[in-house]
């Protein structure tokens, strides 16, 4: 009887841990998100301005992706976050949002050139089509560079499949139409 309970016990434990490295513990936390994002005004100023959620749409892989405002290692547990100091999707110039490539962006690994990316954000919606993937140095940050037109630069850890900290990363570049 009590290996039998040891058998069980393991198993659900087992389980327990394959549902958040699946990517279960960003479902758990982003029920936990609220219905507006706070983004910080400039220079650390007490007043917070509130931007409406902003949704990754990508048609072909069958994506829904929630943005959260921010890269840093919590909200990134919770979704792909855009990257304070870039302009919001949408607007002219480069918007940056990264993700882990072992949870939201593991689908990146399948996206190809020419793919449709629709941005949602309230009642506005907005179409990028891929136009390059590249894979970079951790250290090439010419891919944060500012833009004359609407881009949308995806970033992720690389190889996807890699165990442990990723030496390069992944970057999906594109363009509104």
């Amino acid at each position: 009887m009590r290996r039998w309970r040891n058998r069980v016990f393991w198993f659900f434990f087992a389980g327990g841990a394959f549902f958040f490295m699946k990517g279960g513990a960003s479902l758990y936390f982003l029920a936990r998100t609220p219905d507006s994002l706070p983004v910080a005004s400039r220079q650390g100023a007490a007043l917070v301005q509130y931007v409406e959620p902003i949704a990754l749409r990508i048609p072909r892989l069958a994506t829904f992706l929630p943005v959260l405002e921010g890269v840093t290692e919590s909200s990134l547990l919770r979704g792909p976050g855009h990257l304070p100091g870039t302009p919001l999707p949408g607007s002219v110039g480069n918007s940056v949002i990264a993700g882990h490539r072992d949870t939201h962006f593991r689908v990146l690994k399948n996206i190809r050139i020419g793919d449709e990316i629709l941005v949602e954000q309230g009642n506005r919606k907005f179409t990028y089509k891929v136009r390059e993937t590249r894979v970079v140095k951790p250290t090439d940050t010419s891919v944060l560079r500012p833009t004359r037109t609407k881009t949308l630069t995806l970033i992720t850890c690389y190889p996807f499949r890699f165990i442990g900290s990723a030496p390069k990363r992944f970057i999906v570049t594109a363009s509104a139409d």
